[in-house]
């Protein structure tokens, strides 16, 4: 049963992470078949290895990051983000081996590690309304430049005085992701298991019942699995560094990569983990004190280490620990016998690919929006009251979104946690990891700004 549950409240990431990552080019049916073999694979290895009920999938937070920030902002092709996330999993298995990982879980105060949790919700809320069509974006007449390209194309280059406003509620998607929207929170309130998974399928539903998503005709051979062929071992890593000038904004998102991924994962363990007793206080002695991997937490911060690039050689962007694990653990998980059924689960559903490319935006959408709701609940745990928490919580909150980067709200928590501690006098507080990567934090801000 515990399986059962966590399979259900997680198996929407098979129709949300093609929808994304396709959004770069990737081919979707690929990507699909990749999503499932990598959760298949990094939570087979979890259960057996480190007995542990935790399930593992592509991150939605890092899809999105990957998808938008990586790919469609700065201007890397999805073959050399795949490289990334490949050297990115190779530098997490390097800190798992060699303790930097439990370092960061000593080092990182708990109240920057759930206003991480937080920020990452908002982020990928943010991406579900745009996604949605939610929001219309109001750009001032004066401000807008129109500038003749020697092709012959013309451009709008336009200033910074553009305005988010609510949309009109007239396009048929933004209707469509708002129906799924109140569909989900109702099953939510209502404590429906598998709520998420239910909203995307009432979403399609109703897309096809009016006719904005097309049902075609299925023959037996289309529910085979889709060729992995298209994005097995496509990364480049050849490629990513032809250009000597892109090295720092390389090395920028692998240390974003590998943060997000990090306190994913720290996250996800400590909260769920530690509250059901999966992670006792034996074990964490265990993991402070012990040698090599000597504690469940060792094992499955290893389990998780390897599965970033597992994925990116078969295709698909980082691969996590995923805090739906909770739910199954909630319903008397607490083995990896829980993982091993799960990951069983996931590999049916390699014969639904059909299905999946039904999924339209506005499903989505509203899945993304939900997640949000749900990740937002890790705030509470800030002590907002107290001001020394509340700033540097507060700019990792809302940099996240306000500069649609992970890593700039990671980067404006520390910097500003020891500034707070630095004007408080209590800077031997602070630990000496933390002092360093505050230090790449600010050095990539300096080199930014000149670059």
């Amino acid at each position: 049963m515990a399986g059962l549950t966590t399979f259900i409240t997680m198996a929407y990431i098979i129709f949300v992470n093609p929808a994304i990552l396709s959004a770069t080019g990737m081919d979707r049916g690929a990507v699909f078949t990749a999503t499932i073999l990598a959760t298949v694979i990094a939570t087979l290895i979890m259960g057996l290895y480190a007995n542990v009920p935790f399930a593992q999938a592509p991150g939605m937070g890092l899809n999105s990051f990957f998808t938008f920030t990586v790919v469609l902002t700065m201007g890397f092709s999805w073959h050399q983000a795949l490289a990334i996330v490949f050297l990115c999993g190779v530098i997490n298995f390097i800190i798992v081996i060699t303790k930097v990982r439990k370092l960061l879980i000593q080092a990182i105060p708990e109240s920057l590690q759930h206003a991480i949790g937080g920020g990452i919700g908002l982020f990928i809320a943010y991406i579900g309304f745009k996604n949605a069509h939610f929001l219309d974006f109001i750009v001032q007449g004066n401000n807008v430049v129109h500038a003749d390209l020697q092709d012959g194309h013309i451009v709008e280059l336009v200033s910074r005085d553009v305005l988010p406003a609510l949309a009109r509620f007239n396009d048929p998607t933004t209707l469509l992701a708002l129906a799924g929207i109140i569909v989900t929170v109702v099953m939510l309130l209502l404590r429906w298991r598998g709520a998420l998974l239910l909203g995307i399928l009432f979403t399609t539903a109703i897309g096809l019942l009016i006719g904005m998503v097309t049902w075609p005709s299925f023959r037996v051979q289309d529910f085979l699995p889709p060729s992995l062929a298209p994005t097995l071992f496509k990364l480049d890593l050849a490629g990513l560094f032809d250009q000597p000038d892109q090295l720092f904004s390389i090395l920028t998102v692998i240390v974003a990569f590998s943060l997000s991924d990090t306190f994913d994962t720290i996250g996800t363990f400590i909260g769920a983990g530690r509250k059901a007793g999966i992670f006792d206080q034996s074990d964490e002695t265990r993991l402070k004190t012990g040698r090599g991997l000597s504690s469940k937490m060792d094992r499955a911060l290893f389990s998780d280490g390897i599965a970033t690039s597992l994925g990116a050689l078969l295709g698909t962007s980082n691969v996590t620990s995923y805090v739906e694990s909770a739910a199954g653990i909630s319903a008397g998980g607490r083995t990896g016998l829980t993982s091993v059924f799960t990951a069983l689960l996931f590999l049916l559903c390699l014969f639904l690919a059909p299905l999946a490319m039904l999924i339209p935006a506005s499903a989505t959408a509203a899945a993304l929006i939900v997640v949000g709701i749900l990740m937002i609940e890790s705030l509470k745990q800030v002590a907002w009251n107290d001001i020394d928490q509340a700033v540097a919580a507060f700019f990792t909150v809302v940099m996240m979104p306000f500069t649609f980067s992970i890593a700039n709200g990671v980067a404006a928590g520390f910097i500003f946690y020891v500034l707070t501690k630095g004007v408080r006098g209590e800077w031997r507080s602070v630990h000496p990891l933390m002092y360093i990567v505050t230090g790449l934090f600010l050095f990539n801000f300096i080199i930014s700004a000149f670059h």
